[in-house]
């Protein structure tokens, strides 16, 4: 279908042809808390028309974004060299004024859709030259130079691209600062709040969670191992909510001594994420220090502090000023179960004290670290390189 004109029918913004605006995955799930939940929800409240081209058997868009599915991958080569086009003819056939790239793999894309003459974001979720370095499926000796080439892409992409979404401040300064906007991973206002019939902290029963992917880089294996040294007579159990990739690493763990202290809850949905830690004494965030994870901002964390539970996480300097410094948990070496098992303990035989460092995480949550001004960012960023055709409020509906 034709684009009408702008102000074909009348004068004003709310004659405009709303702005199209395409989000493009070939990595991520259609429910993806970043890119669904947070940043398309937030551009359709905006006033923008918002799709989501991403691999997925079905979606009823009934929030409002529009959900340009293609068949999920069956294979890491097949997402890597089949799905990558195939979201992006699905993100062109929407005839975009913005397609927002979430992946590295996309990067191709960027600038096929330059040649077509539409606006290109480039989102930067995670430090993919460091992930390249850790990742076990490349080989030792190939490692380095791939991570070599993909820094080098993201540069030449950086360049092409209207402007650049940064995660965390640490990926933020290796792009260009004019082009590139700070869109930190925060939570949503009062998404996490606790239920009407939430048990008071110190009656909860000794539950610690950990919500995400279940993987060895994100501490599966030390989280297991520590709770074979939580102090028996508490009691504790470790409820992991989450996927474990790779899907046999559930039977590897299911022969450690502290799998008997573990429930394995499977993906959650949104409310019941809200529910599990609703009544827990205190959440994991243990990734090891791979160079990717120093300087990240798990999105976990500060759910964690947004739900009022206090935090056990590994001792990164970043993480120093999110955590210690506002008194929102305990950091430990993350490759020592004794340590991450002290931590629990203390935190169970203590409740009022950790009772205090939730309050004080959820403060934090309030006053900083909030999904709402990076909404903003989000907005103004599009505004400016929209220009005249960003939507408006009048625009809304």
């Amino acid at each position: 279908m034709a684009r009408p004109a702008e102000g074909q029918a009348g004068t004003g913004a709310a004659a405009r042809r709303r702005p199209v605006v395409v989000h493009v995955s070939s990595a991520h799930g259609p429910r993806d808390i970043r890119i669904r939940l947070k940043q398309c929800r937030s551009l359709k409240a905006a006033g923008y028309a918002v799709a989501f081209a991403v691999p997925c058997e079905s979606d009823d868009g009934a929030d409002g974004v529009e959900v340009l599915a293609v068949p999920p991958p069956r294979s890491r080569t097949e997402r890597m060299l089949r799905t990558v086009w195939r979201v992006g003819r699905r993100a062109e056939a929407r005839d975009p004024d913005v397609v927002h790239l979430h992946d590295p793999e996309l990067m191709p894309l960027a600038w096929y859709f330059k040649l077509r003459r539409r606006r290109v974001i480039l989102d930067v979720h995670e430090d993919a030259p460091g992930q390249i370095l850790a990742k076990a499926w490349i080989r030792p000796g190939l490692r380095k130079p791939a991570a070599a080439l993909v820094a080098l892409m993201e540069q030449v992409t950086a360049r092409l691209a209207d402007a650049i979404v940064a995660a965390t401040p640490a990926i933020a300064r290796r792009f260009p600062a004019p082009k590139t906007a700070l869109v930190q991973n925060f939570p949503i206002p009062g998404e996490l709040d606790q239920p009407a019939d939430d048990t008071p902290y110190e009656q909860r029963p000794p539950h610690v969670a950990y919500v995400g992917v279940i993987t060895p880089p994100r501490g599966a294996r030390e989280m297991v191992r520590a709770m074979a040294h939580v102090r028996p007579g508490l009691g504790a159990r470790l409820h992991l909510a989450g996927a474990f990739c790779p899907s046999a690493l559930e039977h590897e763990l299911a022969r450690e001594e502290g799998w008997r202290h573990v429930e394995a809850c499977g993906t959650l949905s949104r409310p019941e994420v809200a529910r599990l830690l609703s009544r827990a004494r205190c959440g994991l965030v243990l990734f090891q220090a791979a160079p990717n994870h120093v300087d990240a901002q798990p999105n976990k964390l500060f759910e964690y502090m947004s739900a009022g539970i206090p935090v056990i996480a590994s001792d990164f300097p970043l993480w120093r000023s999110l955590v210690e410094d506002v008194g929102a948990g305990i950091l430990v070496d993350p490759e020592n179960p004794l340590a991450i098992a002290d931590a629990i303990t203390w935190l169970l035989r203590h409740p009022r004290e950790a009772r205090k460092m939730g309050e004080a995480g959820r403060i934090a949550v309030g006053n900083r670290y909030n999904w709402a001004q990076e909404a903003d960012r989000l907005v103004r960023l599009y505004a400016k390189i929209l220009g005249p055709r960003a939507a408006s409020p009048d625009a809304r509906r």
